[in-house]
């Protein structure tokens, strides 16, 4: 996951002497919020002079055209237009040579991202109003970065608003292209901060149904109510490599994964359609309950004695809960 250091967050220093601090640090881009202020593009020439730095330009402003040309000629690499602030009649501009994308509040739906799919490369989601320093990460975010992902699955997803070390890890879990980072980067040694955020040594008050995939999310099947062909045909739809299987009441029986029905093949190859579905099934897979927090999450992952993608999550008494995926994670890694 990219870090976008956000310059105004730092109050102790020059904006050119944070820059460089940043750039020194190999921290990804530069981001610069513009709520409707002309003089942030003098800010912008002063850094392009002293830094190599991407700048990542969030502009707030109800009438966003008068900022075309400046953004054109500072040769912004990326520009982000907070959407509750556009005219009904906002098409992006053709001729400002950057990548574009959305920003919406968390009141605002998804829905809205429909009419930009086609130009805008990402969309950030904001979590606290936007260019206010040390608001804290509201946690209805995770579930919009879900719906998200299943809708607009080529988009790239920014976050911007209260990301520290805890939420940092959640969100490269979930896929999350770019995180924003402003006071939690500069509030210790700038170096140590960022090494908190890529790091897995965590302690964190989020538990697993604060990220998890829910169940209308993942592949779930009932024993004893499906064919050999339902279950291939199941993992093949949700492309998740696995299927949950459920007894009539919702609780786990076990998993059945690409390994396992890889087994089954080789076993029973001469007779497969005949084969009894439910001996592929593994009946003890690792779990975790849906209020075990990440820390405790971490600390059980790295106890097992063989790797995982995923945890089936669960209640106390055995009801399917959702899914944790760690795709994600180790491909950031």
């Amino acid at each position: 996951m990219k870090i976008s250091a956000s310059v105004y967050s730092n109050k102790g220093a020059s904006i050119t002497e944070t820059a460089k601090s940043i750039e020194k640090y190999n921290i990804d881009c530069l981001h610069i919020d513009c709520n409707d202020e002309i003089a942030v593009f003098e800010d912008i020439t002063e850094i392009k002079k002293q830094t190599n730095l991407s700048i990542d330009l969030h502009l707030i402003s109800n009438t966003p055209e008068k900022y075309y040309e400046k953004i054109k000629n500072a040769k912004i690499e990326q520009v982000t237009f907070q959407y509750e602030n556009l005219p009904e009649d906002f098409i992006f501009p053709a001729n400002i040579a950057t990548k574009v994308g959305i920003a919406i509040m968390n009141d605002t739906s998804i829905d809205v991202f429909d009419k930009y799919s086609n130009e805008a490369s990402h969309i950030l989601f904001m979590t606290t109003t936007p260019g206010m320093s040390g608001g804290v990460f509201n946690k209805f975010t995770f579930s919009k970065i879900r719906q998200f992902r299943n809708r607009f699955p080529d988009k790239k997803i920014q976050v911007d608003g209260g990301v520290n070390d805890k939420v940092s890890f959640i969100l490269r879990n979930m896929g999350v292209h770019c995180a924003v980072i402003g006071s939690f980067l500069f509030k210790e040694h700038l170096g140590y901060s960022f090494l908190k955020l890529k790091g897995n040594e965590i302690s964190s008050e989020y538990s697993a149904e604060d990220f998890m995939l829910q169940k209308n999310e993942i592949p779930i099947l009932y024993e004893n109510n499906f064919t050999f062909l339902e279950l291939l045909q199941t993992i093949e739809k949700y492309k998740m490599g696995l299927a949950i299987i459920s007894d009539s009441n919702n609780k786990l029986v076990g998993l059945i994964t690409n390994a396992d029905i890889r087994r089954a093949l080789i076993k029973h190859f001469d007779d497969i359609k005949n084969t009894d579905i439910s001996l592929i099934i593994n009946r003890n897979p690792a779990v975790v309950l849906e209020n075990n927090t990440v820390d405790e999450i971490i600390r059980y992952v790295k106890n097992l004695s063989f790797p995982i993608q995923f945890l089936p999550v669960i209640s106390k008494n055995k009801n399917i809960k959702g899914l944790l995926r760690f795709n994600n994670l180790i491909k950031g890694e």
